[in-house]
């Protein structure tokens, strides 16, 4: 398994404490790339004002820290573009029943 794919596993483990869908299937998780043991990630909230502004960010990082092979995690939080509900999978929008 190449480590992009153990990274989203490891993301996939982390929920929206507000929706009951994890955050990549979300749509929050906007990039990631690896550079030899660093994981750069783009991710965004659902809005500014999230209420896990400061601790979703951090479980991500943390979680990714835990994949065998990453040394370094670089966690850009983005506002552009602005999330929406188009950026969810197709099974986060069936378990929300959109």
């Amino acid at each position: 398994m190449e480590l992009k794919e153990k990274i989203v596993l490891e993301i996939k483990k982390i929920y929206d404490p507000e929706v009951p869908v994890n955050i990549y299937d979300l749509g929050l998780i906007y990039d990631i790339q690896i550079v030899e043991k660093k994981a750069k990630i783009k991710m965004t909230l659902t809005t500014p004002n999230c209420p896990v502004a400061e601790s979703l960010p951090k479980e991500v990082k943390d979680g990714v820290m835990q994949v065998e092979g990453i040394d370094n995690v670089d966690l850009e939080l983005v506002w552009d573009p602005p999330w929406s509900k188009d950026m969810m999978s197709d099974a986060a929008k069936l378990e929300l029943n959109l």
